[in-house]
Formats: C-alpha cells, structure tokens, sequence
C-alpha cells in the first residue's frame, strides 16, 4: 500500500555487485535491518573513492541530502477519480492530476516506468513569493505516520503542509534547488530509454538548472539550450536591461537513444532548391569532400575515379590540385546514380573544359534538423491573448507559455503513439499543444497533467470569473481548446466537402453527346485526378483525425491512502479494530480500483468496463486483464465467473466475501478454473 522503497532498492543493487558490503544494523526502535558497510564498500572503490573532507567538483546547498532523500522515500497516498469533472472519462486516453506534484510523480513511478517519451515542464522561475511545495513527508519506513496539511470538510487530508517560497527567499536559490531537485530525480525514472525532456527556464535559474541537470541526467546526456525570444521588448529585466529571451534546456534519458525529429520547411526554406526535374525540385552540393579531413589519406577507399558523361575519368582533386577524397565510398555512388541522384555540370577553366560532380537534394519529404535559436515561434503576449480569447477576453492565468513553443517541443520530441508529461502544468498549455499536433500530423499522442490546486486570490479576474484554484482554469482550458480545434477540424471537412461538390458538378458535361466523345472523357478524367482527387484524399485523412481526435480527460486527484490508519499501525491494533473494515468509509469502489490499477502497474488510462455478476459490481480492466469486486457479500457464483474468465488479477476487499464457507472454497474455485490468477485482498 505503499510506492516502492527506492533505497531498499538501490541496497539491493549493491548487496547484488558487493554482497560483503552488505550487514545489519539496528535502527532506533531496535528492529534489525539490512544496511550497507560504507567502510567495506570503500575499499572495494578505493581507486576511485574520494575521502571525506578531499576536495572536489561538486554542486552543493543547504539540505541537498534531505532533497535526496525527499526522491527516494516511499509514499502511501493514493489517486482518486472524478468523473464529474473529467471528460469523456471512459474513453479518453489522457490524464489530468491534481496535487503535489513530487508525490504524484512518486505514483505514476511504477505504472509508468520508462514509457514516457517526452516531459516538458516550465516550473517557477524563482522570482520570489511564486511556488508551494511539500516538504514534510521524510518519515521512517518502520512507523506510517499520517501526514499533516490541509483537510476537506470531512477531516480527509488531501496534500501536505505548503511552505512558501517567501519574498525574502526569492532571490536565494536553496528553496527553489531543494523543491525542483527530487522531483526531477523522480521524474527521470519515467523517461524512455529514447526519451526527452524539456525545461523552460531563464536567467533566475539557468544556470542552476543546467548544473543540476548535469548531475541528474548526465553532462552527455544534454542535448542543447534553447534560445527563443519572448516578443517582449519592454518586459521586465534588470539593472535597466529588459529581459527579452527565455531559454529551453533539452536533455536525453540516453544520448545513444535519443531521436529528435526533423522540422518540415518552410516556403522560406524551399528557396535554395532552385533546380527542378522530372523528380522534383532539388539543390545540388559537391561530391567531393570540402574542409577538414578532405585529403585522400584521410580515406583513402573514397579516393577513385568516377567516369563523365562524355566517358573521361574523374579524380577529387582539392583547390590547389592535392588528391582529395569524395563523400563517400565507390558502392554508395554507384547507389546514388541508380537513384538519379548524381548531377554533372561542365565548366570552364582557365580556358580548359572540366567535369564537376554534384550529390542532388529533392525537397520533397526532405525535414530540417532543428537548431537551438527559435526566431519563428510565437512570443509571450500572443500566448496571453489566445488565453484570453478561449475565456471570454479574461485575463485568467500569468505568463502562459505560446502553445507554438509548446507544440514545436512536441514536435521534435516525441512520437506520433508518445506519452506526454508536464508536472508543473499551469494552464494546461500542454494539453493544448498536444491536441494541436496531433490534427497537425495524425497522431495520438496521450498526456498527462499534472497541476498543484493553488488557490487564486479574491482579488484575481480568475477567482471573479469563478476558477478558485489553477486546476479549474488548467480544466476548463481543456475544454474549451479541444472544442475549438474540434469545431476548426469540422470546418475544414465541410469547407472541403462542398468544394469537391462544387468541382464535380462543373465537370465538362455540356450535353450527353459530349461525354460520349473520348476526349471529353479524357479532360474529365484529368481534371478528377489532378485537382478532385487529391482533395478526395485529404478530406478522408482530415475525416479520419476528426474521428480519432481526443479531446477529453480523466481527472485523479491526489488524496491520503483509502486504507484507515491501523492498516499501517498494527500494534495500536485492538480486539475491536481487528475486525472493523479496513478501508475508509468515505471511500468508493473506484477509489479503490483506481488503487489497485497503480499497484498491479496498469495505466491509468485503461478502459473500465462495469457489469453486474449475480447482482454485484464487478469491475473489468484492459479486457479482463484485471477484473475486481469491492461488493458486500460475494457469493461463489461470482467467484466461479470470475475465475472461469481467467484474470492476470482479480481483487476484492476482506470484507466482500459472503460468508465463512464461501472463503473456504475461494482458493479451490481458483484453482480448479484459473490457477494461475494472481489473486489479492484489500
């Protein structure tokens, strides 16, 4: 009922690598446990150890190790659906969670494990007083203590103390490295082995953030920084300088792995292929090698002779006559000439013809590699007015990121099948820019948000137009998005649609003797297949996004553990409390699937499905990959169902079952139908 131990874990790693590093020692109720020997372990590193007090390259602050171990120490709260502020609950594939962010983060750990391609996050950017975040949940692993913070009107506690990061402190950089840093550390763990993540950040903490970077995903693994400016001229700065840029650090999970998409060119872009054929336009760059490494003995296989159109033998010679060598070996051209990528060009020189050769570049399905200088991107207050047109001419929310900012991360970044994070999610720019893209290239990208409910002030338009905290505008942003690219989309089929009609009916069709003719046939042939067909085709692929198009969202919310207290503290435990239900009263059934999904790994986006077995509820995961009950008084008709559909899971509570004899036959009903599904009790 708990998120993995990490330390325990690691412990594990290294008794596997030293297992003589491994020992006991008491902890401070006496209870022994497995600890490693530092002493021992140093010695076996000691090349490479570093003593204490030896000097070293280090990036350091007041409470860092209490940041590490923030990252590493289980938690036992749980997510909580709520449909009635989700959309399209039941057959979106995209989440919206609202609570601390590091304890979410800690949930979406094991269930999502290595299978996010991209996050892309903008936190606080320290300028004082302008991030919460929980700080108080270092606990022992021997004594489960409730933690303190806010409470609904039910007593339930629903986050932690938020300690704030005050004006005094904003120009200081402990409170912002100690809130940032586990949750980054916990956060890589969800990286794909070729993913990406994405940082905005400016000149507060750049260089902070970078370091600490450097030491969470490796100084390899950073990929570049990003320069783009924010289209405020007279913005704030500093000492009477304005601050007009915003920068974006990118690493990788694993450089070895990364990909990064290509860029589409513009018409700008297109300019230089001025050259056209029967293929398409293109450019042309020499074959032979030029600047560095450009001389034969560099590779000597890319020094040949290469026959001319009028049969003549051609050497790579450099600007002085040297031997140089081409850009490649003898097979690769004589591939690049079956291709009709090879261009001959005579030339005059010094009154003595010559033959250069030339490698040709088609535009067509040719991207550009995207540099680190964004100059074409939408600035800070178009990002502000989109906002303020999706609510009504309302100034709603500070400082959104310009969703094409957000939507060229996207991208680059990520895959068409990708799942997307943002954990710091504000107005859920993300989640726009995510359905954006995927109309832009057909995709179906998943997301997941992830926001702090921090209150707006009475004296904000947000909090005068209704939003009491930032969840509500980050939801309602969603909604409002997702039916204008909704109704933009719709738009586009039916302006299409028509036109088809349109060029239909103008056909060459003057008289019925006409069309008899051939030729008319052949210029009505060819007018449908240059200009009506290929609108054809692209209704139908519009029409296809449209129907795949995702615009909803599942709403979790962060909430203490559905368990009651003595769960966790069976020694205050009494003969009364033994036999009381386990679970909390306030609690429903999909509170408690929900769970279950996070501790048998399943997204948690998967489809439900309900139905009724001999009147029970009953409770089907990824087509009965995990089906549960929570019902009073199962009988064994339910039980024998269930088993004869043969579940990887089947769960139900402690309290479900009917009645002595029925849990006396549980295990055998099991064991006779499907022996082999995993079986657990809450």
């Amino acid at each position: 009922m708990q998120t993995a131990n990490i330390v325990d874990e690691n412990i594990k790693k290294i008794a596997e690598l030293f297992p003589n590093c491994l020992t006991e020692a008491k902890d401070d109720k006496g209870r022994l446990r497995m600890v490693i020997d530092f002493e021992k372990l140093k010695q076996e590193l000691s090349e490479d150890a570093i003593g204490e007090g030896k000097e070293r390259y280090q990036f350091t602050w007041p409470d860092k190790r209490h940041a590490i171990r923030l990252a590493n120490t289980p938690i036992s709260d749980t997510l909580r659906p709520c449909r009635e502020e989700s959309l399209n609950f039941d057959t979106t594939q995209n989440l919206y969670i609202e609570g601390d962010n590091l304890n979410v983060l800690k949930l979406l750990r094991e269930n999502y494990l290595g299978k996010v391609k991209m996050i892309y996050i903008d936190p606080p950017y320290n300028t004082g007083g302008d991030f919460v975040y929980k700080d108080n949940f270092i606990m022992k692993n021997s004594d489960y203590k409730e933690m303190s913070g806010s409470y609904d009107e039910k007593g339930n506690v629903l986050v932690g103390e938020l300690e704030k990061n005050t004006e005094s402190n904003g120009r200081f950089h402990t409170d912002w490295l100690n809130m940032i840093y586990p949750r980054l550390k916990v956060a890589k763990d969800l990286l794909s082995e070729d993913g990406v993540i994405f940082i905005s950040i400016d000149d507060n903490e750049q260089r902070n953030m970078k370091i600490l970077c450097d030491e969470i995903f490796g100084e390899r693994n950073f990929l570049t920084c990003v320069t783009r400016g924010t289209g405020t001229p007279t913005g704030g700065g500093f000492d009477g300088l304005v601050n007009e840029l915003d920068y974006i650090l990118i690493y990788a999970r694993n450089i070895l792995n990364a990909t990064i998409n290509g860029l589409e060119m513009s018409d700008t872009d297109a300019l230089i292929y001025d050259q056209e054929d029967e293929y398409g336009k293109y450019l042309i760059r020499p074959l032979r090698r030029t600047g560095g490494e450009d001389r034969r003995e560099d590779r000597p296989t890319m020094y040949y002779p290469i026959t001319a159109p009028d049969g003549s033998h051609v050497y790579p010679k450099g600007p002085t006559g040297y031997d140089s060598r081409w850009i490649c070996g003898e097979s690769k051209y004589k591939e690049l000439v079956a291709n009709h990528l090879i261009y001959w060009k005579e030339v005059n020189q010094n009154g003595v013809k010559k033959w250069n050769v030339y490698q040709k570049f088609y535009l067509e399905g040719r991207l550009k590699a995207p540099g680190n200088l964004w100059t074409d991107v939408e600035g800070n207050k178009k990002a502000t007015r989109d906002i303020r047109a999706l609510f009504d001419s309302k100034k709603v929310f500070d400082f959104p990121k310009p969703v094409g900012v957000l939507q060229k991360c996207i991208g680059i970044g990520s895959d068409k099948e990708s799942i997307i994070i943002d954990f710091f999610s504000g107005s859920a720019t993300t989640a726009h820019a995510v359905m954006l893209q995927n109309v832009a290239d057909g995709g179906s990208r998943k997301y997941i948000m992830v926001q702090f409910p921090e209150e707006t002030t009475i004296e904000t338009e947000a909090y005068q137009a209704g939003y009491k905290n930032i969840c509500e505008i980050g939801k309602e942003r969603i909604r409002r998005a997702g039916r204008q690219i909704r109704n933009g989309l719709e738009s586009k089929c039916n302006a299409l649609r028509d036109g088809i009609e349109r060029m239909l009916s103008a056909r060459p069709d003057a008289t019925a003797q006409l069309l008899l003719l051939d030729q008319q046939k052949e210029i009505a042939q060819k007018i449908y297949e240059e200009q009506i067909l290929p609108k054809q085709r692209e209704l139908d692929e519009l029409e296809e996004r449209l129907e795949h198009l995702d615009i909803g969202f599942r709403v979790l919310k962060l909430d203490s553990s559905n368990m009651e207290d003595v769960y966790y503290r069976p020694e205050e435990s009494t003969e009364k409390t033994l036999f009381e239900d386990n679970i909390k009263p306030d609690r429903t059934s999909e509170d408690l699937l929900f769970q279950v999904m996070l501790e048998c790994n399943l997204p948690l986006s998967a489809k439900i499905e309900t139905e009724k077995i001999a009147e029970k509820e009953v409770f089907s995961v990824n087509d009965g990959y995990l089906i549960a009950c929570f019902d009073e008084k199962v009988n064994e008709d339910v039980i024998k169902e269930v088993a004869k559909r043969k579940p990887y899971y089947f769960v139900m509570r402690d309290s479900s079952l009917s009645s002595d004899n029925v849990a006396d036959n549980f295990e055998q009903i099991f064991q006779a139908y499907s022996k082999d599904t995993i079986r657990r009790i809450l």
